[in-house]
């Protein structure tokens, strides 16, 4: 599955985009780079009942952005995107 894909399902099971968690994370203090992956991973959990697969993926962005390594992007592998740009403004507004 690809980075985006994961993202994807999360919008699907919750109804936010990815944004939008960077949005929640950030009002709780969760972007700063002190933050440990497992505070967030335990609030995605018990707030949205994100497995943690899925809430690594978010992890990811709430620290880091859009941006993904590029050596995951064409590689044709199981966790290949095409892009190294993630989309996080929901994928409704996706460009074709």
């Amino acid at each position: 599955m690809s980075f985006q894909a994961y993202l994807d399902n999360i919008e699907d099971k919750t109804g936010l985009t990815p944004r939008e968690f960077i949005t929640l994370a950030q009002e709780k203090g969760f972007d700063a780079p002190s933050t440990k992956t497992g505070v967030i991973v335990d609030w995605l959990k018990a707030d949205f009942d994100i497995g943690r697969g899925h809430a690594i993926a978010l992890v990811h962005v709430i620290k880091n952005g859009d941006k993904i390594d590029p050596r995951h992007v064409g590689t044709g592998t199981a966790h290949n995107d095409a892009s190294d740009t993630l989309w996080l403004d929901g994928k409704k507004t996706r460009p074709a």
